[in-house]
Order: structure tokens, then C-alpha cells, then sequence
């Protein structure tokens, strides 16, 4: 009798385990959430109206049976693709279940950073495919078993902007450049000549650039020409302080990457080499050894002016080690440890942000783009 009670006991115990959020049978129903808005259109982004409303988007409540606050995305796909867990998305917010009609305004620069991380083309127009999907806020993204409603489908044309067209920059020509990837040594006009961006548009300028030379000279530039440019005070090219025309800025560290902090108002700067590389628990080497990555040079490649590495990542937490001290790294914007996306979607990241987790294992192209301050960004592509 008493191993009767006890099976029984122990199913019932099951039976209330199996019925928490996170082990749901997959619930995706086109007719929990209905998209209202936009019905469709063309939108034509620019960077001069990034801070402007491109769209509202209206979409109904999630009933998944239950109260329970819901948290719900926009995503966007290519029209002839099809959605997937890695497709590109925004998120719209959590909100009350009793809610009935909800709606979230997009910026500019929110729909355009969505189109580009459904693989849009920079200043092509072309179809995109928008959806709702909504989630109980206590159930991880993650989760591949929980319950998930999708609204319908909508269609739109969309023409995205550089994102690098939002900020000021000003340009760093000098002797390193054909070495390093940037064009013609001296060439401020060059197309891939490197720059420093202005996260604020306030006059302060900060970035990274790679010098493959082992006495790299250089100087600063407003624009692609010798117009304005202005280097060290002194001979000696490092004492921090600029001057119009000026010496050339003559780094002691050698070949390598450096970090620029540049006050243009207060004719200021500040360089530090730095090292890139990926480290932690979820790297074959651990937290004890850093695997450095390596910088693309050729113009042709996805991957130009990045820090690339193909690696096997298990399913654990890693930072991007900028400095063997550890005073300086690239982490998650939250300062907790966060699951970063793959499938090649953009993961913005911060200076001395938190740890970051690898949800799954398994081999990746990582992709480090460092190019633009006001977009940190790291991409897992599976390989």
C-alpha cells in the first residue's frame, strides 16, 4: 500500500513540475495577437531624422490563458525568408495582460537598426516581413519550450541609413595606413581611411584603430582632407596636447591597436594600445589565457576594419579582454550576465560591460565591430 501512495505521490509531484511556464508545449497562434499597425508602406530612413518617429506599432494582447504580464518584440525578415529564433528583433516592452490594445512608437533609428539586423542593405529599398511576438515576462527568450504568441504578418518596403552617418567624425590619416588596411599611407580622402565617432555629437571623439607599423606617425583631420588638421604640440608627438597644423602624434607602444579619447574643443587626447581578445569559462583556454583575435584588412570581406576569430564556445560565460589588467574589456550594456544572440545578429556591448553567456555550444565565427563608439557590437555566426 505504502509503494502504491508513493508512485502515486511522486506522479502528482511530476505532473505539477511539468506545468511551469518553462514547460509548455510550444504555443504559436496567429490569432492571439492581431497587428494593427502599420498595414504596410514604404519608409526611406535617414540618419538627419534618426530621433524622429518613422512608425507606431498597434498590435492587440496575448491571452495565454492565464494573468501574467506579457513581453512582447517586433521581428523582421527579408519577405522571401522565413522567421527564426535568431531573426532580427526590437523590443516593445512588457505590459499587463488586461491590456487590450497596446501600441509602442519607433524611431528612426529603431526600425533602421531592426531592417539592418534583418539583413538590410544600406540605402537600398527593399521588402521586409514584421511580426508581434509576445512571451509571459517570467519565461526566458531562451526557452524552446515555453509558450510564445504570434501576431500575423505584415509587409513593408524599407530603405535603411548608415548608422555611422548619424555621428561626427573626425580622421586619423598617417604613415600606418597601407599597413594596416586603411588605404594609402597620408590619405585623409581615402574611402577607408579610419575614423573616430562622436557618441554624443558634442565635440568628443573616441575609437579604436589598428597601426601595423612599428613607428606609426600620424595626425587628426575634421574632414577627408588636409583642411583643419591638427597634431601634437610638440616634436616629440605625445604629450596629449594638440595644435593647428602641429607635429605629427607619434605612439611609443609600437604595432598595435590603440584607443583614442580626442577633446576637439579642448585640443586634447589620449591613446593606450590595447589588445583584443576573448576570454572566460565559455573559451578553450578558460579565464587563465586569452585567445586573441585577429583584424581584417581586406576590403572585400563582411568583415573589414573587424576582429574576427573562428572558436569553439561552450555553453558558458566569456568577456572580450582588452588589457591583460583587466581594467579594461567589452561586456554586456545590462553589467549582468546576459545570453548573447547568434545567427550573425548584432549584440551591442560596452566598455568594462558585464560578463556574457554563450546559450549555445558549439563553433563560431566571432566578429568583433569596434569600428563605430556609438555601436559596439559583437556576432556569433555558427560555422
Amino acid at each position: 500500500m505504502k509503494k502504491i501512495f508513493l508512485t502515486v505521490l511522486m506522479g502528482a509531484l511530476a505532473s505539477l513540475s511539468s506545468c511551469s511556464d518553462e514547460t509548455f508545449d510550444p504555443v504559436a497562434s496567429n490569432s492571439t495577437i492581431n497587428l494593427t499597425a502599420p498595414t504596410g508602406g514604404s519608409f526611406v530612413l535617414s540618419a538627419a531624422s534618426a530621433g524622429s518617429t518613422a512608425t507606431t506599432v498597434k498590435w492587440t494582447s496575448a491571452d495565454f490563458g492565464f494573468n501574467a504580464a506579457v513581453t512582447y518584440s517586433l521581428q523582421a525578415v527579408k519577405s522571401n525568408q522565413t522567421f527564426t529564433a535568431t531573426s532580427g528583433s526590437f523590443p516593445l516592452g512588457t505590459f499587463s495582460s488586461t491590456q487590450s490594445s497596446l501600441e509602442k512608437a519607433l524611431t528612426q533609428r529603431q526600425l533602421n537598426n531592426l531592417i539592418l539586423s534583418a539583413n538590410g542593405n544600406i540605402g537600398t529599398a527593399e521588402t521586409f516581413k514584421i511580426r508581434v511576438i509576445g512571451r509571459p515576462s517570467t519565461q526566458l527568450s531562451s526557452s524552446t519550450n515555453g509558450v510564445v504568441a504570434i501576431s500575423n504578418e505584415v509587409t513593408i518596403t524599407v530603405t535603411p541609413y548608415d548608422t555611422f552617418d548619424e555621428f561626427n567624425r573626425i580622421y586619423v590619416p598617417g604613415s600606418y595606413q597601407s599597413a594596416s588596411g586603411y588605404g594609402n599611407s597620408w590619405s585623409p580622402d581615402h574611402a577607408n581611411v579610419a575614423k573616430l565617432f562622436s557618441p554624443n555629437n558634442d565635440g568628443n571623439y573616441e575609437g579604436f584603430v589598428w597601426m601595423n607599423e612599428a613607428t606609426p606617425n600620424f595626425k587628426f583631420t575634421p574632414g577627408p582632407s588636409w583642411s583643419g588638421d591638427r597634431g601634437d604640440v610638440n616634436s616629440s608627438g605625445n604629450t596629449g596636447n594638440l595644435a593647428s597644423p602641429g607635429n605629427n602624434i607619434q605612439p611609443v607602444d609600437g604595432a598595435g591597436t590603440y584607443f583614442f579619447q580626442v577633446n576637439w574643443n579642448n585640443n586634447t587626447y589620449v591613446m593606450s594600445k590595447r589588445q583584443v581578445a576573448i576570454i572566460g569559462a565559455a573559451t578553450p583556454n578558460g579565464w587563465g589565457t586569452p585567445t586573441y583575435m585577429t583584424f581584417d584588412t581586406n576590403p572585400a570581406s563582411p568583415y573589414f576594419q573587424m576582429y574576427k576569430i573562428d572558436i569553439q564556445l561552450a555553453n558558458d560565460e566569456f568577456l572580450i579582454r582588452m588589457k591583460d589588467d583587466w581594467s579594461v574589456k567589452f561586456g554586456s550594456l545590462s553589467g549582468g550576465v546576459d545570453n548573447v544572440t547568434t545567427g550573425g545578429s548584432q549584440y551591442k556591448v560596452k566598455l568594462n560591460g558585464g560578463n556574457m553567456k554563450m546559450p549555445t555550444a558549439g563553433n563560431y565565427r566571432v566578429v568583433l565591430d569596434i569600428r563605430n563608439s556609438a555601436n559596439y557590437n559583437i556576432r556569433f555566426y555558427p560555422i
